[in-house]
């Protein structure tokens, strides 16, 4: 069982075009944390280059729709959060 891939309701991108690009890597991160992640594998991440295209489309789509984003800071795999 995947504990975040059950939902009924999930969440859209903010692109229409990137609907799929991210429920691909909602699957493949859920796939991750529940069969690696919570049983201690923390090697590896098999999802970083899908991410990456998700995150692309998404920074596209928000550039076409003129969503402001100036001083927001964007995580991404492999990056702490920062301190407050």
């Amino acid at each position: 069982m995947y504990y975040f891939a059950e939902q009924r309701n999930k969440m859209n991108s903010v692109g229409e075009g990137c609907t799929e690009l991210k429920r691909e890597y909602d699957q493949c991160f859920n796939r991750w944390f529940a069969e690696k992640f919570l049983k201690g594998d923390r090697s590896g991440d098999p999802c970083t280059e899908m991410f990456k295209k998700y995150q692309l489309c998404v920074q596209k789509a928000i550039k076409d729709k003129d969503i402001p984003i100036d001083g927001v800071e964007f995580m991404g795999p492999n990056k702490e959060k920062p301190e407050s």
